[in-house]
């Protein structure tokens, strides 16, 4: 029975396609029949799908040439805080029906995940373990009509793009996410690991002032330039570090109140450490567990982490615990806890009274990838004669 039910999830080639379109389509009904719910007497209430009308009503802004970045309290709560491109593209659902538009936007998140991993250089039994390993923290994602998901779906293609040698739709990939959050910026260091990096560096540079420019085709440039100014204001301001953040978790478990900076900067030390080994760079194993340990150091150093945003870090420790050469015992250890207290502690399987008291208390989510990115600078530095694939290993095509 367990040999049949490990089958039917690890080695089914449409099996998770469906479910994942399911996870979509269940996050949208919740959230599009959930009603209205009310922060206060002096607000409007607002629908339980609030991040996907604060995307959609960012087109329509910028299509009036309005300030993207101001409170639109009649319409929306909170601001919008991505790129005036990214308002632009979302022209894709912004003339829909909210209920059309907000399950296609779920499952356009759910496929990029989806068909990125199936792309990566693993056996069917690897992706298909990486993909379930990242449904619950998934579904936590569309439940919040986030981008994190596509985030990392579109990090995930880049990654296998390049190891296909397609350098220009990696890059189109990567400077797809930074215009939807800043952070997607540390993925061009993958460029470092390849031969072809200053042909990269090209495509990125060109690839990002096109998308830079994109919106001029519905506004005009000094609309444009003010756009940029209001959105740089506001992720200046936008400073207080979140408790899920490793700045976080220093502050609830051990009452200090560490520099944002000083934390990005130990950050951007350790970041730098995996490109060190170069000689590295030419196997497999390698490349795939720098990929994972960026994915995971994105939602580790930043310090405006949130729940929803934990997707990009359990895919990059779904995909290690695949390619690691750790002994078994410790990783499944680690992949347990990552499990346990970062996909399900935010779910109801936990009482309310847990969450608030201990999880948000202690900043349990982010626990576990903390430990996990340790490991995995670890392996990196001192394991590498240990993991280490012939460089024609080629791609499983299933």
């Amino acid at each position: 029975m367990n040999k049949k039910i490990k089958d039917f999830f690890l080695e089914g080639r449409h099996t998770l396609l469906i479910i994942y379109f399911l996870a979509a389509l269940i996050a949208s009904i919740q959230q599009y029949f959930g009603g209205e719910k009310k922060l206060n007497d002096q607000l409007p209430a607002y629908t339980h799908y609030n991040n996907y009308i604060i995307f959609k009503q960012s087109f329509f802004h910028l299509k009036q040439a309005a300030d993207l970045y101001a409170p639109y309290t009649a319409e929306q709560y909170d601001l919008y805080k991505y790129s005036p491109t990214f308002a632009l593209l979302f022209s894709f659902f912004a003339y829909l029906p909210d209920g059309l538009g907000l399950l296609l936007w779920n499952v356009l998140n759910a496929f990029a995940l989806f068909f990125g991993v199936r792309m990566l250089p693993l056996t069917i039994q690897q992706k298909n373990g990486v993909l379930l390993f990242a449904l619950v923290e998934m579904l936590t994602s569309l439940q919040n009509a986030q981008s994190n998901a596509l985030i990392a779906g579109l990090l995930v293609f880049a990654f296998a793009l390049m190891e296909e040698k397609r350098f220009f739709l990696a890059c189109v990939c990567i400077s797809l996410t930074v215009f939807i959050k800043l952070f997607g910026i540390f993925a061009f260091a993958l460029c470092l690991m390849y031969p072809q990096r200053w042909r990269m560096v090209g495509y990125s540079i060109g690839i990002i002032i096109m998308l830079a420019l994109l919106p001029l085709c519905l506004i005009e440039f000094h609309s444009l330039i003010s756009c940029y100014h209001s959105w740089w204001r506001l992720l200046q301001s936008d400073y207080v570090p979140n408790s899920l953040s490793l700045t976080g978790a220093i502050r609830a478990w051990f009452k200090v109140d560490v520099s944002k900076n000083a934390v990005l900067l130990l950050g951007l030390l350790l970041f730098a450490v995996p490109f060190i080994r170069i000689k590295q760079f030419a196997f497999l194993n390698y490349r795939l567990i720098v990929f994972s340990t960026i994915l995971v150091w994105m939602i580790v150093f930043n310090h405006k982490a949130e729940s929803p945003t934990f997707i990009i870090a359990i895919t990059g420790i779904g995909l290690w615990y695949w390619v690691s050469s750790l002994p078994e015992k410790p990783k499944r250890i680690l992949a347990a806890f990552a499990l346990i207290f970062t996909s399900l502690s935010t779910t109801d399987l936990f009482p309310n009274f847990i969450q608030d008291n201990y999880f948000d208390v202690f900043s349990v989510k982010a626990i576990a990838p903390i430990a996990i990115y340790l490991g995995m600078l670890y392996e990196l530095i001192f394991r590498t004669e240990k993991i280490v694939l012939p460089p024609e290993t080629k791609r499983a095509r299933q």
